[in-house]
């Protein structure tokens, strides 16, 4: 790799690398403070077993999460097994049979696909009479015209919003459009419960979509919050009233968040959302280093390295296979798990196209760990995030570039 390249893409990301580092200290100083007026101790690393009657320290996460969150509460939990998990029992908590779910960002990500009924399966929302329909964003916005009409002609019960683009070619969805469009629906339906698909998105901007009017979101713990250290989870984050029918449906009426022992996993929980303003700001450094040099290399990037970010995911269109295959390659290559493995398109479960995916992680699956992947259809877009540390991202960014030009 040109050295003076390097420099040169240092130079140009200088200002939008201190303003990361704002956010980092924005949100550093507020997830301390909830930590501190939540009087955690070391005794809440320890944790229950079978139904997890009270676990003090289980009680005290979901506190935490909410004040980071700007919600009323939070249901922080080991038993959601992914972010696609969560959603599905939120779903499922929120909605009745003859209930109206509406996205209007979009067709949401492939993993829903069966969980809505897209696919059909027994199991789906629409196998249990919940009506789905769509409004699709309009250059990368939403159709507040549309959704106007559709809100005064319809009775919804639960909108939802997918921030992060998935593996669409749109961009992602930034909290000023988020609060626009939340102003917007309330003030046709105020009982309209607005849900937000909130996966990638911590940390990046200074404010959260609970935080400016809606009703209730959910993440992953093996993306922003979890920082490389939960091994597994998610939260749920919003008004009460909606927090406490998610966990009825995750657990048993009646008993909610009450029960569900945390088997020890409160200390790493803890430790990630600690960490979790750093690592997020290493993830966004590194999109951006990568934004501007691949950009520089000629390749179309999406966002470019100096646009406002609202997710930690950085695409590359390729418009070509065999170069998406070799810069994935050499991610995997500059991991620090599994880096003599050799990633190959296959195929995934919820996915119709085949996905190729370098992820040599300490948690499988995690993204907030330097990870790359993208399905095997044109334009053949590299969908890259995270990194634990900005250093290691930029090791593993500039090995992919080399890698990718070996003959």
């Amino acid at each position: 790799m040109n050295d003076e390249l390097i420099k040169e893409v240092d130079l140009l990301i200088k200002d939008q690398i201190d303003k990361v580092n704002f956010i980092e200290s924005y949100y550093s100083k507020k997830v301390l403070q909830a930590f501190r007026s939540n009087n955690l101790s070391e005794t809440d690393f320890y944790g229950t077993t079978g139904y997890g009657y009270n676990d003090v320290g289980r009680d005290k996460i979901d506190n935490i999460f909410a004040e980071v969150l700007d919600s009323e509460k939070a249901l922080v939990r080991s038993q959601f097994i992914s972010g696609t998990h969560a959603l599905t029992v939120t779903f499922f908590g929120l909605l009745r049979p003859g209930d109206l779910l509406l996205s209007i960002s979009g067709k949401p990500y492939d993993t829903l696909d069966e969980v809505i009924g897209f696919i059909d399966n027994p199991s789906s929302l629409k196998s249990f009479n919940v009506r789905y329909d769509q409004i699709d964003l309009i250059d990368n916005d939403f159709d507040y015209d549309k959704i106007k009409d559709y809100l005064t002609n319809n009775k919804v019960k639960v909108i939802e919003i997918q921030r992060s683009k998935g593996y669409s070619t749109r961009s992602s969805i930034t909290i000023d459009k988020i609060e626009k469009v939340t102003k917007l629906i309330k003030s046709i339906d105020k009982d309209v419960i607005i849900m937000v698909d909130n996966c990638y998105c911590e940390m990046v901007e200074d404010r959260t979509p609970t935080g400016v009017g809606c009703d209730i979101m959910v993440g992953s713990l093996i993306k922003n919050l979890g920082a490389g250290m939960a091994p597994n989870g998610a939260y749920v984050a919003g008004k009460s009233n909606l927090v406490d029918l998610v966990a009825e449906r995750l657990t048993v009426p009646g008993q909610g968040a009450e029960v569900g022992p945390s088997l020890g996993i409160n200390k790493q929980i803890l430790l990630g959302l600690y960490l979790a303003p750093s690592v997020v700001s290493s993830s966004i450094k590194t999109a951006i280093f990568t934004s501007c040099l691949l950009e520089k290399l000629g390749f179309n990037v999406e966002p470019k390295y100096n646009d406002n970010r609202c997710d930690i995911v950085q695409n590359i269109i390729f418009n070509d296979k065999d170069k998406l295959i070799k810069y994935v390659e050499g991610i995997q290559e500059m991991s620090a798990i599994d880096s003599n493995a050799r990633p190959i398109p296959t195929d995934m479960p919820g996915y119709t196209d085949q996905v190729i995916m370098a992820s040599g992680s300490f948690t499988q699956g995690s993204s907030i760990e330097i990870s790359c992947d993208g399905p095997i259809r044109s334009p053949y877009i590299a969908y890259q995030q995270g990194s634990l540390t900005y250093t290691y991202g930029r090791l593993a960014v500039i090995n992919a570039v080399e890698h990718m030009n070996e003959n």
